[in-house]
């Protein structure tokens, strides 16, 4: 059997141009439409995928914002169902103690009126008091009296502590003036010079002093000098024992109210 060689090469030429020819320009499109078809589907399964995700976050958060809405709502409803009755209990609670309040104010007001009128009777009566024993005292007052003073006065100016008499030395430098002493009575001259001697012993040094009398002292005697005073009387005593008295009322009626303070319960 004889075989045409030609024949065969150049069929086997023209197979291999079909095979080039199809796969150039069928087999590569439809591969490559195929993969494009491939990916577009893909893509939309995707997107799908992307879409149904969406929409159930959405829901989710829909469903988790109606919760929110309705525990809030519920929050809400129960504050002002609490806050009603809160204010309701207060109102009772303030008209109660008003109630209350009235009623105190009253018996308070009846009893301080009672104790006013009392302690305006017992100042008016102790200021008499006082007056009448100043009176008396001024009526009774005598040079024996007035000796005893000076001499009782020397007494404290001998006793005066450091404090006290680096005041009264202070005082003294400062003023260009004399230092002025007041007695109920004009002094004799041996008390007058045993007051200087016992200023002169104060001070340490020599001091002019000028006497001058002031009834209202009540067998007392004062010494004063640029601001600075010295004194001891009769009336000095009866003032702080008056001031002591009016302290004492005052705090006692002070203390009153704090005693019967107590809140009236209905």
């Amino acid at each position: 059997m004889n075989i045409n060689w030609f024949t065969v090469i150049a069929q086997v030429i023209n197979f291999l141009i079909l095979v080039w020819l199809l796969k150039r320009f069928l087999y590569k499109p439809i591969l490559k439409a195929i993969d494009e078809r491939e990916k577009k589907i893909t893509a939309q399964i995707k997107d799908a995928d992307d879409k149904k995700a969406v929409a159930a976050k959405e829901q989710a958060d829909f469903k988790k914002r109606n919760d929110e809405f309705d525990a809030q709502k519920k929050a809400m409803t129960d504050k002002v169902i609490a806050d009603t009755n809160a204010q309701r209990d207060k109102l009772l609670e303030d008209a109660k103690n008003e109630a209350n309040t009235l009623r105190s104010n009253l018996e308070k007001g009846i009893k301080e009126k009672q104790e006013a009128d009392a302690l305006a009777t017992a100042d008016k009566t102790q200021q008499q008091v006082f007056a009448i024993t100043k009176k008396a005292l001024k009526d009774m007052a005598s040079s024996s009296l007035d000796e005893q003073s000076v001499n009782t006065f020397i007494k404290r100016l001998k006793v005066l502590n450091d404090d006290e008499k680096q005041q009264f030395k202070t005082a003294f430098k400062s003023n260009t003036n004399n230092i002025l002493v007041k007695s109920a009575f004009e002094l004799p001259p041996e008390q007058q010079a045993a007051i200087n001697d016992g200023v002169n012993e104060t001070l340490g040094t020599k001091a002019g002093l000028q006497f001058t009398t002031s009834p209202e002292l009540i067998s007392g005697i004062e010494l004063t000098t640029n601001g600075y005073k010295l004194a001891w009387s009769f009336a000095e005593y009866l003032n702080a024992l008056q001031k002591n008295i009016a302290a004492t009322t005052k705090d006692q009626q002070n203390a009153k109210p704090e005693m019967n303070g107590k809140p009236v319960t209905a």
